[in-house]
């Protein structure tokens, strides 16, 4: 590059970053920043990992008390729940930004003390490539940045699939995600990277992305595989029933630990590792 065109590129950067940015959040709010924000709150732990996978961990300044990944967040204050933050607390941070989830009314709460609040929550994979879009705007970075997160997780995606036997990929799978049982559907971000992965899931889109279910609908459906990453589940299965299915007595059982259980029901920029953790599954499991 000539010496001419780094000044006029200098020159660009400089007058945006003078201009400020606005963005839109998913309730429709204007969100206008004057520069990109040096100290940032993150109330939701997909938004938190977002942060980091975007290499701005360091502008961080509290996190939501569930926000665990990557290690380096763990130092931070912890400034309670998404959806019960110490907001005293989140105020004493002195943040440029807050991110946080839909979960009831945080961010006009936040946003009356005059703090500046972005509400993002991804729910399945477009919205986990538009919340890395939207955040990395509001970083200040190049669209290159968020460019290349997602295309790693396209890349992990299929490269968790291409590692799979064509006997796996016939396998129906069920997936638990907390006990009730909750389960992840076919219309769930678990179920599209199951989908990515080319198993079906015997729980349909039509019943919602988390349903609770009647144990007898798992025995009805009888799956190959059980994958369990609800973070409470003991490995004993006590469900009514669940002993007699063929999964269960012929032990094509996934405990996930608890570290590969939180990588599995995090919509955010590990959904790569978390397709690796299934195929890893199905492959050592499928009939």
């Amino acid at each position: 590059m000539t010496l001419a065109r780094l000044l006029l590129a200098l020159a660009c950067g400089w007058s945006t970053l003078a201009a400020g940015h606005e963005v839109t959040d998913e309730t429709g709010t204007r969100v206008h920043l004057d520069a990109p924000p040096a100290r940032i709150v993150s109330l939701l732990p997909s938004l938190t990992e977002t942060v980091c996978a975007l290499g701005a961990c360091a502008r961080l300044v509290g996190v939501d008390r569930f926000s665990n990944w990557p290690p380096e967040v763990r130092q931070l204050p912890q400034l309670g729940g998404g959806v019960d933050p110490h907001i005293e607390a989140v105020v004493r941070t002195r943040p440029d930004l807050v991110l946080v989830s839909h979960s009831g009314r945080v961010a006009e709460r936040l946003r009356a003390l005059g703090l500046k609040v972005v509400v993002l929550e991804p729910k399945n994979h477009a919205d986990v490539r538009r919340v890395l879009g939207t955040v990395g705007q509001l970083l200040g970075l190049p669209e290159s940045a968020p460019a290349a997160v997602w295309q790693r997780i396209e890349q992990g995606l299929d490269e968790a699939a291409a590692m799979l036997p064509a006997q796996a990929r016939q396998a129906r799978v069920y997936i638990e995600v907390s006990r009730g049982p909750y389960a992840a559907s076919a219309g769930s971000f678990i179920g599209e990277t199951l989908a990515r992965l080319g198993v079906a899931n015997v729980v349909p889109a039509t019943l919602g992305p988390f349903p609770k279910l009647n144990p007898e609908y798992v025995v009805r459906a009888d799956p190959d595989i059980l994958m369990l990453a609800n973070r409470t589940m003991q490995a004993e299965i006590d469900y009514p029933g669940w002993r007699a299915m063929r999964a269960v007595r012929e032990q094509r059982i996934c405990l996930f630990s608890l570290d590969d259980a939180e990588t599995v029901v995090r919509p955010g920029p590990r959904m790569d590792q978390a397709a690796r953790v299934m195929a890893q599954c199905l492959k050592a499991k499928a009939p």
